[in-house]
C-alpha cells in the first residue's frame, strides 16, 4: 500500500496543474495554459517517433503463392 501511494504521487506531480476544484471551463483553460507556459520546454527526442513500433516483413512480391 505505501509503495502504491507514492506511486501515485510521483504520476500526479508530472501533470501539470490540479483543476478538479475549478468548476468554470474557460477559467480551467485559462489556468492550464498558464501552467503549460510557466513549465520548462520538453527536451527533443533522442530516438525518432515509432522506433519501438513492432517492424512489419514486407510480403513476397510478383505471382500469388496459391
Amino acid at each position: 500500500p505505501g509503495a502504491r501511494e507514492t506511486l501515485k504521487n510521483r504520476q500526479r506531480k508530472r501533470t501539470a496543474v490540479d483543476t478538479t476544484k475549478i468548476e468554470d471551463r474557460q477559467e480551467r483553460k485559462k489556468v492550464k495554459r498558464a501552467a503549460r507556459k510557466k513549465a520548462a520546454p520538453k527536451a527533443k527526442r533522442t530516438t525518432p517517433r515509432g522506433s519501438n513500433k513492432k517492424k512489419v516483413k514486407k510480403l513476397a512480391r510478383g505471382q500469388s503463392k496459391r
